[in-house]
């Protein structure tokens, strides 16, 4: 009994952010309420598979660690960019190929994460959630383009929702504190009822039982622009889960050699590639269950086990999910600002510990300036090549490749060559 307990508490701590995803990617892509709630049900059903892949470990997948795998927010502007530039088959073909590449490249991949130092990693996170915050002052507002947007019934929602998390955040502690999205979100959606502005009708539609389908809502279709975003946004989240495994390891008194972290990431990467045959999503390590492990001090793989079934049950039943869909826009929007606002937090967080050389400042004042204003003015790049735009256009990308680069002309060539450089050029001048 205290073990199934345990795992229904690691199933609300992260619940919310496995639900928010399909609803922010399918309301900003113009799913209907039947495809929305497939696709959030077959969104928890993948949490709880790719978790399992994670949990059970064997010659060549698992790390073998008491992790939970979900959808990482760092994934949801550009699988956003992508439907809306290419279409949803797009985003399906790209989660597929770049699942594909992080399996074969698995193997030598810690040999590139010398590309992907804070200063790098820290830098992509603001970006995202900077960039995604306009997303959730939209929603607040009742969602981009609807009639009421900005009315006084989508302000009080969305804002009387911010203010319950913040509220449960600070007066809280332990596991309420953890969950404090989650009765943001249900705390809004019953003022919402109230109010006059919930609409079941998803709920009584859906069916009481629905097995997923490959390819339900879309066939994948690959493009190399696509692709190439979504292994960007892969390999900056298995640097992130490299952190986590490391924390669980430390914590469960385990050590993690190489090996341990090659079957790691060809979980996620096979994770990736199961979640996009099935229309769902890119998976990857939660870290908020890993505070969850340290407060409890139970570390056993059974408790995930338990977790993960009970997402995979709760995936076979549709109007389970049907239920996060009628949460509105507005009140979603007021938990995405928390949410997004943490991903910014996050990656400030991660830039506090390198942010002191004025090498790695000129980085992350270049990355983070070039990320946001693209993605302020995508336009800057509107008389490029129509096949190189979503590159240019998009800020995550832009962001992204600029951060890299400068990184290694900084912090990884000779610094003899670069004082060689400098003679040159005040030479030439």
């Amino acid at each position: 009994m205290k073990t199934t307990l345990l795992g229904i508490q690691h199933l609300l701590a992260m619940y919310a952010g496995a639900v928010l995803v399909p609803l922010i990617v399918g309301g900003a892509i113009g799913l209907s309420p039947k495809q929305l709630t497939y696709l959030v049900s077959v969104d928890i059903l993948m949490c709880g598979v790719a978790t399992l892949l994670q949990i059970m470990t064997n010659r060549y997948f698992g790390i073998g660690l008491p992790v939970v795998l979900g959808c990482t927010f760092t994934a949801v502007g550009p699988m956003i960019a992508i439907g809306t530039k290419f279409g949803l088959s797009d985003i399906y073909g790209s989660v597929i190929a770049s699942g594909v590449i992080i399996v074969l490249i698995s193997g030598f991949f810690g040999k590139l994460v010398k590309f992907f130092p804070p200063v790098v990693t820290g830098s992509v996170v603001t970006i995202i959630g900077i960039t995604l915050i306009p997303v959730a002052i939209n929603n607040m507002g009742g969602g981009e383009g609807a009639a009421d947007f900005g009315s006084l019934t989508n302000i009080f929602l969305s804002f009387g929702t911010l203010a319950l998390i913040v509220l449960v955040y600070r007066f809280s502690t332990g596991f309420i504190r953890a969950i404090a999205i989650l009765i943001g979100l249900v705390g809004g959606t019953v003022a919402a009822m109230f109010m006059g502005v919930v609409d079941f009708s998803a709920v009584t539609e859906a069916s009481v039982f629905h097995v997923a389908q490959p390819f339900f809502i879309a066939t994948p279709t690959f493009h190399w622009q696509p692709i190439l975003i979504m292994t960007i946004v892969a390999m900056v989240s298995l640097v992130e889960s490299t952190g986590v495994y490391f924390a669980l390891g430390d914590i469960c008194e385990k050590d993690i050699k190489s090996k341990d972290l090659e079957k790691g990431y060809r979980s996620e990467g096979l994770a990736s590639v199961i979640g996009g045959i099935f229309n769902a999503f890119p998976y990857t390590t939660f870290s908020q269950n890993v505070g969850l492990i340290q407060m409890s001090g139970v570390k056993s793989r059974k408790v995930l086990v338990i977790t993960a079934g009970m997402l995979i049950g709760l995936g076979f039943m549709p109007k389970v999910a049907a239920l996060a869909t009628v949460i509105p826009y507005a009140v979603l929007g007021g938990a995405m600002v928390a949410m997004f606002g943490m991903v910014v937090s996050q990656g400030i967080k991660m830039l506090s510990t390198v942010v002191k050389s004025q090498d790695n400042a000129m980085i992350i004042a270049c990355s983070v300036g070039i990320g946001l204003g693209v993605s302020v003015v995508p336009e800057l790049f509107a008389k490029l090549p129509v096949s190189i735009q979503l590159l240019t256009s998009n800020g995550i990308v832009a962001g992204s490749i600029m951060a890299i680069t400068l990184n290694i002309i900084f912090n990884m060539l000779p610094k003899r060559k670069r004082k060689e450089a400098v003679v040159l050029t005040e030479q030439e001048a």
